[in-house]
């Protein structure tokens, strides 16, 4: 198993919009092709007008296959034109889980 962790720092006043798009447009189509949202966060101390999210995945061509489909899918365009201008810094890692990590027999 293996995590996308990503941060997303936005443009001042533009994280609610964002949120919002986020929500009605990017996550269906995300959920629907085959994403799991592991959790999402705002930063409420420390960087603000940033954005965390966590998506699961088998492995690595799971994740290039899951992100093809997406990618393909005419919904994903109309979110990124419709959040363009909104992401000032993307920062993308992906991360596993060890041993003693709490909850990782439940996946």
């Amino acid at each position: 198993m293996i995590y996308d962790h990503r941060t997303y720092t936005l443009v001042t006043r533009k994280l609610k919009p964002y949120l919002k798009l986020v929500e009605e447009l990017a996550l269906p189509v995300m959920q629907e092709n085959g994403m799991v949202l592991e959790r999402y966060f705002v930063t409420q101390i420390g960087t603000l007008n940033e954005v965390i999210h966590i998506w699961r995945y088998d492995s690595l061509a799971a994740l290039e296959q899951i992100r093809i489909k997406r990618d393909n899918d005419p919904r994903w365009a109309d979110y990124l034109d419709q959040t363009e201008g909104m992401v000032l810094m993307q920062q993308n890692k992906i991360v596993e889980e060890v041993s003693f990590s709490p909850g990782v027999s439940e996946h």
